[in-house]
């Protein structure tokens, strides 16, 4: 079975979150750095930079993980990111180098 991704997205001064899944990570992000579809929620507030993600076994897993992670507050979404990334760095150079 094919692994799957959670990731979360924001902007340049971290005020929007969006919580995504895909089971190609590299490519995916790439779709929202580059507005593929420009009428995304992610293209209207410029969400393409990079700030968290989880690696899962199968892409079952990883819908059932990204449900979970929407289902829960803001707050909650917040400690997630500054628990494994607490600057807030753009992880897509490091997404790029492993997977």
């Amino acid at each position: 079975m094919k692994a799957g991704f959670v990731y979360i997205l924001t902007n340049k001064n971290n005020t929007t979150l969006y919580v995504g899944v895909t089971s190609e990570i590299v490519k995916r992000i790439k779709e929202h750095k580059e507005k593929k579809y420009p009428r995304s929620f992610t293209a209207r507030y410029n969400l393409d930079k990079l700030v968290y993600y989880e690696l899962l076994t199968s892409i079952t897993e990883a819908i059932a993980r990204e449900k979970q992670i929407k289902g829960g507050s803001r707050a909650k979404k917040v400690a997630l990111i500054e628990g494994a990334n607490p600057e807030w760095r753009e992880l897509y150079g490091e997404v790029l180098v492993r997977f």
